[in-house]
C-alpha cells in the first residue's frame, strides 16, 4: 500500500485564473465562462449557463434588478460573424431569449442602460485534456501490478485463516480463482486502453466535435480529422479544411491554439 501511495502521488493540479482590465469599467475576472464587471448600475455577473439546460447568457446585478429592455448582448466570433441577443427577465436575473450556438468563443459587447454603459469582454473555452487522453498508462500499469500483489496477499491470508480456524480447506483454491478474476479484469481494461493508443484511435471524441464546431462556425467545412494520442495530456491532429475565404493554415492553427492538449497540429486548406 505504501508503494501505491508513492506511485500515485505527486500529481500537480493547478488552477489558473485570468484577469483582464477594461478602461473605465473597473476589473473583469475571467473564471471559465463567467465575467464579473463593475458598471454604473453596480457589480454585475455575465455568464454562460448550461447546467442541464441549453446554453444561454445570464446577467445579474448585486442588490438591483436590471430592466430587460435596457440591456442587449452582441457577440463577434473569430471569423467576424455577429449575433445580437435580446434579454428577458427571469426573477432576480436576466437571460438571453434564445440559445448560444457552439462554440462559445467570441467577443461580447454588453450594452446597459440603452447603450449608455458599454462593456466588452472575451469568452474563451479553456480545454483541458481529460480521461484517456490524460492518463499515464505506464504509471497505471505499475499501480495495477502493486495493487494486484496486495489484493492477492490479503486473499491468501484470509483463505489460510479460514482454513485453519474453520477447517475450510477449499478456501485456498477459491481465493486463488478470485484473485485470478480480479487481476484478469484489471489487465483487460489496461490492454484495451493501451491497444487503442497503439492503433491511433481517437482518444477524445468530445474534443473532436468541439474542434469541428469551432472550425465550421462561419461557413468553413472540416472534411477530414485525425486525432491521436502522443503521450499523457498531449494530442496530435491532422485536419483538412475546405473554405471559400482567403485563409491559410496559420489561421486554423491559431484558432485551435485554445485546445491546450494539442501539441502537434497539421492543417491542409482546400480553397473552393
Amino acid at each position: 500500500m505504501a508503494s501505491v501511495l508513492l506511485l500515485s502521488g505527486g500529481h500537480d493540479h493547478s488552477h489558473g485564473h485570468g484577469h483582464s482590465h477594461a478602461g473605465g469599467a473597473g476589473h473583469e475576472h475571467d473564471h471559465e465562462e463567467a465575467h464579473y464587471l463593475q458598471t454604473r448600475a453596480g457589480p454585475v455577473t455575465l455568464e454562460i449557463f448550461e447546467d442541464g439546460v441549453p446554453p444561454r447568457f445570464r446577467l445579474s446585478c448585486a442588490g438591483k434588478d436590471l430592466v430587460a429592455d435596457d440591456v442587449t448582448i452582441e457577440t463577434t466570433r473569430p471569423g467576424g460573424a455577429r449575433q445580437v441577443f435580446a434579454m428577458t427577465a427571469r426573477g432576480g436575473y436576466l437571460e438571453s431569449a434564445y440559445d448560444i450556438p457552439e462554440p462559445h468563443v467570441f467577443m461580447v459587447r454588453l450594452s446597459l442602460d440603452r447603450g449608455a454603459d458599454i462593456h466588452e469582454v472575451e469568452f474563451v473555452e479553456h480545454e483541458h485534456a481529460h480521461g484517456a487522453a490524460q492518463r499515464d498508462n505506464n504509471m497505471r500499469a505499475a499501480i495495477v501490478h502493486v495493487l494486484a500483489d496486495a489484493a492477492v496477499s490479503v486473499l491468501v491470508i484470509v483463505g489460510l485463516l479460514l482454513g485453519r480456524l474453520l477447517g475450510w480447506a477449499w478456501m485456498d483454491p477459491v481465493v486463488g480463482l478470485v484473485g485470478a478474476v480480479v487481476i484478469a479484469a484489471w489487465a483487460y481494461t489496461l490492454v484495451r486502453d493501451t491497444g487503442g493508443f497503439l492503433l491511433d484511435m481517437n482518444p477524445d471524441r468530445g474534443m473532436a466535435e468541439r474542434m469541428r464546431a469551432m472550425i465550421e462556425t462561419d461557413g468553413d467545412r472540416l472534411t477530414d480529422l485525425h486525432l491521436w494520442r502522443l503521450g499523457p495530456g498531449h494530442l496530435g491532429a491532422i485536419l483538412s479544411v475546405a473554405t471559400r475565404r482567403p485563409r491559410g493554415s496559420e489561421y486554423y492553427q491559431s484558432l485551435l491554439s485554445r485546445f491546450r492538449s494539442l501539441s502537434h497540429v497539421t492543417v491542409e486548406v482546400q480553397h473552393r
